[in-house]
């Protein structure tokens, strides 16, 4: 089955057919480093992390992702730190890349500062202006809503709810409409700003992502990633700039929204100061129970954190581990249907917008069905190690020592020549360095003591 994506522009799913054949271009919004990352931003970066090396099965993914590393929150927390905005940015941009190393989510291709992009903003907004987009009062430029029709068909809404992620209020009683955003911010005594043709001042909140794009994927791209919160006004923001800056259409051509992270039934945020940190979470638990928490739902569908919901993933994980071990060094080709058949109806599963419950229970009843069959070998840990290079949490032969896999290779030559007391020396310097050995008919299997 050809791959299936739920676009959020059209409400459909749709077959997916990247602009140009065999590579794709994909973005997805990046963090306002001002403070620390938490789960939310976890589930949604790995969930993308995932989709991203999916995709890289089939396709050339170039995987852009921006940093707002100029916004009025980073402005307000340096001042009640006495730092400058640049300390506070680098300090939390730094955290956040490090907390995604230790997460496994290294699937970006390139990170890309707003600052560091300040001539290709300022440029875009000259072009709103030239077209007759944009317009000019005393705190800035802002653009005119009016002049774009299309706005609103993402999210079908022109007005702000109470879960949209909002950046900045832009309230001036000169605006020409109520909407209207601001593009580019005057200066303000005490704030970082930038002296350009604009006159000085700083980048608006939306105009950043549509200037990076623009810049290092171009007008067009095949696929805009975030999470809900973002599609209004955010990513509405960015499809009317940047339509109405390059007259092509659309901007994406698809949109991927990954849903909340709740905890206590509401979403978990900042603003609501209910979060947790992403260094707290793995303080107690391993990052491939974190992961397989994310990935054990699909990513438009919201989750709820808890204790208990954390301690069921780990107990999933343990199932996938626990049969992993039982698996023999032995050919196991009888098996070969059977795992063809599981790789089949996985990969069916996933390309139907990357369904990872359904490409999960897929797995179970492949564990069921070896467990009953039994002599499970190396075609099976084959099929394994094939998928965690989409999940990357399971705890598989590769992250047993090499000194310790051979140790276990001259102890079965041992047994085989029937030299048991070799044998058994080698089982004592295996178990010395933290694993056993279980003996099984056809083979053996090492695991952590």
């Amino acid at each position: 089955m050809a791959l299936k994506v739920y676009n959020t522009l059209t409400k459909q799913t749709e077959p997916f057919t990247p602009m140009k054949p065999g590579k794709v271009k994909l973005f997805v919004c990046g963090p306002t480093v001002y403070d620390m990352p938490h789960l939310g931003h976890a589930k949604t970066y790995t969930q993308f992390d995932f989709i991203v090396r999916y995709l890289r099965k089939q396709y050339d993914v170039f995987y852009l992702q921006n940093i707002t590393d100029i916004d009025d929150k980073i402005i307000n927390r340096a001042k009640e730190q006495d730092k400058s905005a640049e300390e506070i940015a680098r300090h939390f941009e730094s955290i956040y890349k490090e907390d995604m190393a230790s997460l496994h989510n290294t699937s970006v291709s390139e990170y890309a500062r707003a600052t560091e992009h300040i001539p290709q903003i300022v440029q875009q907004v000259q072009t709103l202006v030239e077209k007759g987009y944009a317009y000019h009062i005393s705190d800035g430029y802002y653009f005119n809503l009016k002049k774009f029709s299309d706005y609103g068909k993402l999210s079908g809404r022109i007005t702000l709810q109470e879960n949209d992620a909002v950046s900045r209020i832009d309230e001036n009683e000169e605006k020409q409409n109520k909407g209207d955003f601001c593009l580019w911010k005057s200066a303000k005594p005490g704030e970082p700003s930038w002296d350009t043709p604009l006159g000085a001042g700083r980048p608006g909140w939306h105009i950043e992502d549509t200037a990076i794009t623009e810049q290092l994927l171009g007008p067009q791209y095949d696929v805009h990633g975030g999470a809900v919160d973002l599609i209004f006004p955010h990513h509405e923001a960015e499809i009317a700039q940047m339509e109405s800056a390059s007259g092509k259409k659309p901007l994406v051509r698809y949109w991927l929204h990954t849903a909340f992270l709740n905890i206590n039934s509401e979403k978990m945020s900042k603003s609501k100061d209910n979060f947790k940190t992403i260094r707290d979470a793995l303080k107690e638990y391993n990052y491939k129970v974190l992961r397989y928490f994310f990935l054990s739902q699909h990513y438009r569908t919201q989750m709820d954190f808890s204790a208990d919901s954390l301690e069921n993933a780990k107990n999933g994980l343990q199932r996938i581990n626990d049969f992993l071990l039982t698996l023999e060094d032995r050919d196991d080709s009888e098996h070969l249907p059977a795992i063809e058949d599981c790789r089949t109806k996985f990969y069916e599963m996933l390309d139907d917008d990357f369904d990872t419950p359904k490409a999960l229970a897929t797995l179970f009843d492949f564990i069921k069905l070896m467990n009953t069959k039994g002599g499970a070998g190396r075609n099976v840990r084959a099929l394994f190690v094939e998928i965690d290079t989409f999940f990357d949490y399971m705890t598989l032969e590769l992250d047993i020592p090499q000194e310790v896999r051979e140790l276990a290779a001259k102890r079965q030559e041992a047994r085989t020549a029937k030299d048991w007391a070799a044998s058994d020396t080698l089982r004592d310097e295996i178990k010395a360095k933290g694993y056993l050995v279980d003996d099984k008919k056809d083979g053996y299997v090492i695991r952590k003591a």
